[in-house]
Formats: structure tokens, sequence, C-alpha cells
């Protein structure tokens, strides 16, 4: 079963890391569904029965998106709203998210060693994703893993970006 790939990045086209990883990610036809939110709908207007229906068709979903403001993208968080729906995703008669299994891929800009509590801000990356982690459980399915790859804010060198690529690809296969 292929793995859905939800990327959620505002400004894909400056990006150097979340570009390579969609552009690798399509490498592996076979194994990914690569879904970029904003490319879909530039005007913020999300299709729900169209990603209901892909949301249906996989078993593992990875949310791909950089830490924005310590958190996801807007469209990820309207996307998190408007598709799981009551009924759907959850409540008596919402099953559609039960069993699936969801992972995070994020890009974070600022050191990995800012990232902790006794870091910079106080806080880990697991203690930032709290609310996906919650969510799953919310609507029966599971947080499975967290990918991060950090300190990529002041333009990291080719070999860095190259090695984020690798490092995000093995994990994203090794998912299931």
């Amino acid at each position: 079963m292929k793995k859905l790939v939800i990327i959620t990045h505002p400004n894909m086209e400056k990006s150097l890391v979340n570009n390579l990883w969609m552009r690798e990610l399509k490498k592996h036809p076979k194994q990914f569904t690569v879904h970029p939110l904003y490319e879909k709908y530039p005007d913020g207007v999300i299709d729900i029965k169209y990603e209901q229906k892909l949301v249906e068709a996989h078993d593992i979903i990875i949310f791909q998106f950089p830490l924005y403001w310590f958190n996801c993208p807007p469209l990820l968080k309207q996307w998190l709203d408007e598709v799981l729906l009551h009924g759907w995703a959850y409540g008596s008669t919402g099953d559609k998210m039960r069993g699936k299994k969801l992972a995070l891929a994020i890009s974070a800009g600022i050191k990995e060693e800012d990232y902790r509590e006794d870091g910079l801000y106080g806080v880990t990356i697991e203690q930032l994703c709290l609310p996906f982690k919650v969510t799953a459980q919310y609507i029966e399915a599971e947080l499975i893993d967290i990918f991060t790859w950090y300190d990529v804010e002041y333009h990291p060198t080719p070999e860095v970006v190259q090695k984020s690529a690798k490092a995000y690809i093995e994990f994203a296969l090794d998912l299931s």
C-alpha cells in the first residue's frame, strides 16, 4: 500500500529542504502518493470529499511541513479542521481514520539543541507535536513517528540538504 504524503509548505519554490524532499519522494511513485496542499489549493479552498477519499485510500499518512512559528503551516491546520469531520473521522459513525498510521516529517530552522527542555525554547519537538498525537488518539489513529531535520534556517550547504533528503526518504520508506 502506498503512503500518502501531505506536504504543506507555503513557499515551496523558495524551499531548499522541503522542495528536495518532495522531488525525492516523487522518484518513488509505487511507494508514495505525493500531495502538496498549497499547490492543489492555492486559493485555500479545500475539496473535502476529494481529500477524504484520498485519505481513505491510504493506511499510512505522512504530514510533511516546515515548523512554522512552532506549529504547522496554516493550510495544514485548515486541512485538519475541514477534513477530519465528525461522522467521518470521529464520532459514533466516524471511523474512516480508525487504525490509520500517521507520521510527521518536519524541517526546523533552529538548531536541535534549542529544542530541548534545557534549550533556548524549553520544549522538545515531541512536546510541540503533542496536538498531533492527541488528534491521532481522538480519531483512533496512531502517531507512529516524527522525523525532524534541524538547523535549516541559515542556508545549509547542498551536502547537508542532500543528507536530509536521504535520511527522510529512508525514514519514509521504513514506515509500516
